[in-house]
């Protein structure tokens, strides 16, 4: 199951960085590890800080973007610093651990770091479900990227021993709730986006000059809830019979 955990680390710039998160994923019993857009590719510096846990560097997928990283994940948390500017569902990290864990039992998810100097931009961002900030010292922030991707996977791990010793009757019972539903794809959620901004533009409830923070906000809306794939098919259904009668008026307007 902790197989199902996708460590992506994006815009890496230091290969040693990239091993000694290696190190920290094999630590904690995680090995699928992606990289987007890296800036730099594993070295011998690499291997030398993933000191035994080479394995991973080899198997380590490297992609062009955050969206083909996650592009087939149920549950996508990102780590960030808390936002002012983008009020985003919020997890500490022992919660991001249990609904990694939890939703990992029915499929791929994802745990997203930024580049080491500006972490993630706000569109990547918002691609994900949730974000979890590592409570530290106010004073003294400063966590380098093998650290803060060490305690993400350690809280996962406590998450997954938390499962194995009860019985498969007796797993943590908001999670097994959550891993018996079935949550769309990153993919899929991107494509339902774009659907209704579509939509949304037909109708003329979104101009295209001034589009303001609209479908910010309703992104984070469906970020919060969650809705399942069905619920989401529901939804699309209801936008294409929406578009079905603006095509008809502007046929009719011609």
């Amino acid at each position: 199951m902790l197989s199902n955990i996708r460590v992506v680390l994006v815009g890496t710039s230091h290969p040693g960085n990239i091993g000694s998160t290696a190190r920290a994923m094999k630590t904690m019993g995680l090995s699928t590890l992606y990289l987007a857009e890296p800036k730099v590719e594993p070295d011998g510096h690499s291997i030398a800080l993933a000191a035994g846990a080479s394995d991973i560097l080899k198997h380590a997928i490297t992609v062009s973007s955050v969206e083909e990283a996650i592009a087939d994940c149920s549950l996508v948390i990102a780590t960030s610093a808390r936002s002012r500017t983008l009020d985003w569902p919020m997890l500490e990290p022992r919660e991001a651990g249990e609904k990694l864990v939890g939703s990992a039992l029915n499929g791929p998810v994802a745990i997203v770091f930024g580049r080491e100097n500006n972490g993630l931009t706000n569109e990547e961002l918002q691609r994900c479900d949730y974000h979890v900030a590592i409570p530290a010292n106010p004073e003294y922030t400063s966590l380098n990227l093998a650290q803060a991707v060490q305690i993400i996977c350690y809280e996962a791990r406590v998450a997954h021993l938390a499962q194995v010793q009860n019985s498969a009757e007796a797993v943590i019972e908001t999670e097994s709730e959550e891993a018996q539903e079935d949550f769309p794809s990153s993919k899929e959620r991107e494509n339902f986006f774009e659907h209704l901004e579509n939509t949304l533009f037909s109708t003329n409830f979104i101009v295209k000059n001034h589009p303001g923070q609209i479908m910010t906000k309703l992104r984070r809306l469906f970020s919060r809830t969650r809705i399942e794939r069905q619920e989401m098919n529901i939804l699309r259904g209801i936008l294409t019979s929406i578009d079905k009668v603006v095509a008809k008026s502007e046929t009719k307007d011609k």
